[in-house]
């Protein structure tokens, strides 16, 4: 697949760009260059970055960043069981914990919930740092959703990450999530007072929060070019039976 020519490898993060090194310099270059795009192309076009992938993924499979961009290009495919199966390949290589939320969700994504609930209550999830529990919490949280358990669900995102007023990274996603399964299980009110708060947390626009709570609010978003357009087709169909009528006129005459 073709590489831009702004991209020149260099971009990656220090660490990765280390676990290159162990390959030949030529080929470290091109598999970089491939990891790059994937990085640029995951949230806006998934399809690309899975292909980019799967190039750096046929150069150096042995590499445990490889193997974990892939997983992740997979994953963002909704390709669970590729994505697993490369997230496992990662953790062999490296021995972390940190993957095991995203592991746990595959599992979900392929239809297997209570495989999930089993990964959040291993002796792996208590090794996570907290960004990692968060995410072992919303991926149990949403275990609990599949298997109907809305109260389930509820009483696993209450928490002290919950709770705080502070806003990390994670805490619009979490707030979002209680929001959720607060409307889910039609405690309509609280749920618009998370939705609330998690507009106040996403300050990068990482959920449609805001779009939620106008929805509650019974706000409509008009589309001010279909409305201009509308108004234009109005103004030509009056005209046309303004000019009908004068025709019609002329052939009484």
């Amino acid at each position: 697949m073709p590489i831009p020519e702004d991209v020149t490898g260099e971009e990656i993060d220090k660490d990765v760009r280390q676990e290159l090194q162990s390959l030949p310099k030529t080929l470290a270059e091109d598999v970089a260059k491939n990891l790059v795009m994937v990085a640029r192309l995951i949230d806006e076009d998934p399809e690309g970055a899975y292909g980019y992938s799967r190039v750096a993924l046929r150069l150096a499979s042995r590499v445990a960043a490889v193997r974990e961009a892939a997983g992740f290009a997979a994953y963002a495919n909704q390709k669970y069981s590729e994505a697993l199966a490369e997230f496992r390949a990662a953790r062999r290589m490296t021995g972390t914990v940190e993957l095991w939320p995203l592991m746990a969700d595959c599992e979900r994504g392929l239809g297997r919930p209570e495989k999930a609930l089993d990964m959040a209550g291993a002796p792996e999830a208590q090794k996570l740092d907290k960004a990692g529990q968060v995410e072992m919490r919303l991926v149990a949280a949403g275990a609990r959703r599949d298997l109907g358990q809305l109260d389930a669900a509820i009483v696993t995102l209450q928490s002290s990450e919950l709770a705080s007023n502070s806003v990390q990274p994670w805490t619009a996603r979490l707030r979002y999530a209680y929001a959720d399964a607060l409307l889910a299980a039609g405690r309509s009110g609280e749920a618009r007072e998370w939705f609330a708060k998690a507009v106040e947390a996403d300050r990068d626009g990482s959920t449609d929060a805001s779009d939620r709570l106008a929805e509650m609010d019974g706000v409509e978003f008009v589309d001010a070019l279909g409305e201009d357009e509308g108004d234009t087709v109005r103004a030509d169909e009056e005209a046309e039976d303004v000019e009908d009528a004068e025709d019609a006129e002329d052939d009484k005459d």
